[in-house]
């Protein structure tokens, strides 16, 4: 089922239509949770609907927690699945580089594409287990090389240009992907903080404004994510990719996917 939306951003609107007219946007509170619909919100989030703060965040945690695990080995073939290029069924799409490549070349060799966990495996130490290691609504595949420049870094705006993905940066400690895959890196993120929250036996995965996080269970910069997933709304990749999740592996959605605005509401 795919997501229809009847409402908009107001923050982003406003913040677009200031722009245009060049004037200084006043402050604005954050946009309430209802102010998207989508086709999910009379079921799948109808107890998260209406509630924002730590009380939406909660609901959420508690609705998306309802999910099926699948082996990092299994991550290989849902990838085919949920990346596949919407022009060409043979590839995938590869985040950070926009190329689209053949799905047979996964792998770990140069020209190859492999798995990337967009929030590090070394925040919180949870490997490829079964779990945040194997959760398809993170991981995204990606040009070997590429992932290998953005390692494990937080993520913050500016540095040097990546080679081999055109309009990303990256320096020492953080990286920054090109505008295309800005608002994807934030709802992915963000999504993690809230379906791991330490009462599984997994870390309790959290956003901050560090870009030196090294091995602890946090990401930064959360001011800079939220930047993104205004930037840039959900694309149809996304929303496709999200309803593939839901409907062939996982049976659990990126709740940032189908409603944006409710990152406002809970940071």
């Amino acid at each position: 089922m795919s997501v229809v939306r009847t409402g908009r951003w107001k923050v982003w609107a406003a913040a677009v239509a200031a722009t245009l007219v060049g004037v200084t946007l006043p402050t604005v509170a954050a946009t309430p949770a209802s102010a998207t619909t989508t086709a999910y919100d009379t079921t799948y989030y109808k107890d998260a609907i209406g509630k924002t703060g730590t009380s939406l965040k909660s609901s959420l945690h508690t609705i998306i927690s309802s999910q099926s695990k699948i082996s990092y080995d299994a991550v290989w073939n849902a990838l085919k699945v949920t990346d596949q290029d919407p022009n060409n069924t043979n590839n995938v799409i590869l985040l950070y580089s926009g190329v689209s490549r053949s799905k047979s070349l996964n792998g770990g060799s140069v020209g190859d594409w492999n798995r990337e966990h967009t929030w590090a495996q070394s925040h919180g130490n949870f490997g490829t287990s079964a779990g945040p290691g194997t959760d398809l609504h993170h991981l995204r595949a990606c040009d070997v090389q590429v992932n290998s420049t953005r390692g494990n870094k937080d993520w913050d705006n500016g540095g040097s240009p990546v080679s081999g993905a055109p309009g990303a940066y990256t320096d020492s400690d953080s990286f920054e992907p090109r505008d295309a895959d800005k608002g994807d890196v934030a709802r992915m993120i963000l999504y993690m903080a809230v379906r791991y929250e330490g009462d599984d036996g997994w870390p309790d995965l959290e956003p901050n404004e560090s870009s030196t996080n090294g091995s602890v269970p946090f990401h930064g910069r959360l001011s800079i994510l939220k930047q993104w997933n205004q930037q840039d709304p959900p694309s149809a990749f996304e929303e496709r990719r999200n309803d593939v999740i839901y409907n062939t592996y996982q049976h659990n959605r990126n709740p940032f996917i189908d409603h944006p605005e409710w990152i406002e509401a809970i940071w």
